[in-house]
């Protein structure tokens, strides 16, 4: 059974850094792509960044571009996101999840392209 959890969160000052990790567990993700994405309180989950099954692209949110970076460790089970100049409108809670397509072409920021999620970590960023 395919297993996701996200660890990392917390509450920080505007203009603070936090890094998330997502250890992932029960299934193959070697050859998939990965994704963040994010959903502030009353709102909808939007995507955040992406990264390929080699590692080799990334994909970012208009809004995050320049200051969140996605990467993935050479075993594939962990996945990162460096989160850096956090502004407020950051707050929410933070999911990783799994493509469903084999060795697929990005930018894979579709929800319905990932087949498994994790429970999310809340990230708090205070003004």
């Amino acid at each position: 059974q395919v297993q996701l959890r996200e660890s990392g969160g917390g509450l920080v000052q505007a203009g603070g850094s936090l890094r998330l990790s997502c250890a992932a567990s029960g299934g193959t993700f070697d050859n998939v792509a990965m994704g963040w994405f994010r959903q502030a309180a009353g709102k909808g989950r939007e995507f955040v960044a992406s990264i390929n099954w080699s590692g080799g692209l990334k994909y970012y949110a208009e809004s995050v571009k320049g200051r969140f970076t996605i990467s993935r460790d050479s075993a594939k089970t962990t996945v990162y996101l460096q989160m850096n100049s956090l502004k407020p409108e950051d707050t929410a809670v933070y999911s990783c999840a799994r493509h469903s397509r084999f060795r697929s072409s990005g930018p894979f920021y579709r929800e319905y392209e990932y087949d498994s999620w994790g429970q999310g970590t809340q990230v708090t960023v205070s003004s």
